[in-house]
């Protein structure tokens, strides 16, 4: 049968399987599969550092090589890595992915960028002690397109310009949390990079005269700056005849913008698609609804924390029909009849996929009924501290069979009932909060596991009433690999071994304050979760011994909460730090260990590029 299909028809076949579970299944079949399956892979994600070098020899084809959760890389593994084998993975090589490889300095960095001629995009977010040189290092992809900075705390204008100089073909940078980057450097770029798409200056410490420079950007299409506290309405309007092409803006947390300066954008820009404007002015003015009406193809606002009236919620669902996703989050004033006005109009947003109203408490049930009866295609839908959600409000929302995400956190109101109501209606759920839903219980999560099969995020911090019944329900979620429990004051290791065991994609697990909780509950996470990334153990109970198992023994482990862990001494949990060290990327320690903990393995985790945070 296998004699008949040739390569090419395997490879159209294998196109078809979209996830990384089914094309591992594909490999599997027999050695002819596996052969095609290298072949025709372009993307690999690298989680152990041992296995770095025998599967870049068997993938040789790839384009994009992640190395942001493999612990352990630095300078010596990239020079080892260079140095042996065949080097014809780096020959097709577009994409690296370097996000939270703190341990990679300027030297390996440069050296990885010379190996790939042809580099075209980029990412070291969050690399935050990177600095000038590194930024140096980076210029040496002379053919990037796309460059991702954020966070790269010790950056100046002087590494900008470097990069501004070398890669004038860029057509996408962040430069989020930069804050060493002035006006002197964007002017510079912006004279160099003409061809810039796509530029997120967030959180810079930059003014007004940068948006004059950005202005002149012909093609640019995104212009994200939230929280850039220093630029006002006159730089705004610099923007009004700049940027003809300008299709996004996030203008969210501006301090010095009004209403005005976003209506000057607004005005000279009818080909928006997309709007960031959260807690930047108080009030959604009249002039700027009005100019809202005239952008026909806009598909995102998020107008956070404004006061907003039941007028300018009709007047928007009347005109922005190609509305996906509108985001309401903290405003004053958002009723029932603004919810109806909004969605309930003929051809009032039909293509809605997401909407967040966390804090709007005047919404109740009355606003779900027109959800569910008008929103059908709706996937995302964020209700938290909606004080007025109650289970028949789930009810009336059952006929949104697509919905994907939805956030209850605080809805005190919600029970099993509701709980019911969600398992039934909506199998493709993927993420559900339901945090401090005190009402919830160990039969609503059984309901929950025989419903949403496809469950990833589960948040059932607090929600007092489950027990280790509940936990055993849980276990059942297959797919489940975020958990957040915190405050299970009834759950015990019983519970937690349940979960470990059957649970296999766990990779962020929150137990903060599970008392209950002893070291054999531990014991089984240290065997069980070898997929965890992230673990919140703070205010539990877990002896020197079985804190140390914990760290040395989940070999992906990269950020840990360890505050105020009772039965764990300070020489227990330097020996956990230590069984660690090679691989951990943040740390959270209790403030008054800071001058106890031995300077001597403070300044090994911090070599290794561990950031550490004191609470």
């Amino acid at each position: 049968m296998l004699c008949v299909l040739t390569e090419d028809l395997l490879i159209r076949v294998l196109e078809k399987l979209s996830s990384d579970a089914d094309r591992k299944s594909w490999s599997l079949v027999c050695k002819e599969f596996l052969r095609v399956e290298r072949l025709s892979r372009r993307k690999i994600r690298i989680l152990h550092i041992e296995f770095l070098l025998g599967l870049l020899q068997k993938y040789c084809n790839i384009e994009t090589l992640d190395l942001s959760v493999c612990p352990r890389i630095d300078d010596g593994a990239v020079s080892v890595l260079l140095s042996q084998g065949s080097l014809n993975w780096t020959k097709g090589l577009r994409k690296l992915v370097l996000c939270r490889v703190t341990g990679l300095g300027y030297w390996g960095l440069e050296l990885l960028i010379r190996a790939c001629p042809l580099l075209d995009a980029i990412d070291v977010s969050h690399c935050w002690r990177y600095g000038d040189r590194e930024a140096a290092a980076l210029s040496r992809a002379t053919r990037l397109r796309e460059l991702k900075m954020d966070k790269c705390l010790g950056v100046t204008d002087v590494g900008l310009a470097k990069i501004a100089v070398r890669c004038s073909k860029l057509e996408s940078l962040s430069l989020k949390w930069c804050l060493e980057i002035s006006d002197l450097g964007i002017d510079l770029l912006c004279k160099k990079c003409l061809d810039l798409k796509i530029l997120d200056i967030s959180y810079l410490k930059v003014t007004s005269e940068s948006l004059h420079s950005i202005a002149s950007l012909p093609k640019l299409e995104l212009l994200a700056m939230a929280g850039c506290s220093f630029v006002d309405d006159a730089g705004l309007r610099f923007l009004e005849k700049g940027c003809r092409l300008l299709k996004a803006i996030d203008v969210s947390r501006c301090d010095c913008i009004s209403s005005s300066g976003l209506t000057s954008i607004v005005s000279g820009h009818s080909g928006l698609v997309q709007i960031d404007a959260g807690y930047c002015f108080l009030e959604l003015s009249l002039p700027l609804v009005q100019c809202l009406k005239n952008l026909k193809n806009l598909s995102t606002i998020r107008i956070d924390g404004v006061q907003v009236s039941d007028v300018a919620l009709h007047i928007i669902g009347t005109n922005c029909k190609s509305l996906v996703e509108i985001g309401l989050i903290k405003c004053i004033g958002v009723t029932n009849m603004g919810i109806m006005q909004l969605v309930s109009g003929r051809d009032s947003c039909p293509n809605l996929i997401c909407l967040k109203l966390e804090s709007c408490d005047m919404v109740t049930e009355k606003s779900l009924y027109h959800l569910g009866s008008n929103c059908l295609l709706l996937e995302e839908l964020d209700l938290t501290e909606c004080s007025g959600i109650n289970d028949r409000a789930l009810k009336y929302l059952s006929r949104c069979s697509e919905l994907l995400t939805l956030k209850l956190g605080l809805c005190t109101n919600i029970s099993d009932i509701g709980l019911a109501y969600i398992a039934c209606n909506f199998p493709k759920m993927m993420e559900l909060d339901l945090y401090r839903c005190a009402c919830i219980g160990d039969d609503g999560l059984a309901a929950l596991a025989s419903g949403c099969k496809k469950l990833i995020k589960l948040n059932v911090s607090y929600c007092n009433r489950i027990t280790d019944r509940g936990m055993e329900n849980i276990s059942y979620l297959g797919e489940l690999s975020d958990l957040e429990m915190r405050g299970l004051v009834n759950i015990t290791s019983m519970g937690i071994k349940n979960v470990a065991v059957n649970c296999k994609r766990l990779a962020d697990l929150d137990m903060k304050h599970c008392e209950r909780v002893d070291d054999s509950g531990f014991w089984a996470i240290a065997f069980y979760s070898q997929n965890l990334r992230q673990i919140n153990v703070s205010y539990c109970n877990v002896s020197d011994m079985v804190l140390c198992l914990v760290m040395g023994n989940l070999k992906r482990l990269q950020d840990a909460k360890l505050v105020h862990i009772a039965g764990a001494t300070l020489k227990g949990l330097e020996l956990a730090l230590r069984a660690s060290c090679g691989r951990i990327k943040k740390v959270k320690l209790q403030a008054s260990l800071r001058f106890l903990l031995s300077s001597e393995i403070l300044d090994t985790l911090h070599l290794r590029g561990c950031k550490i945070r004191w609470d």
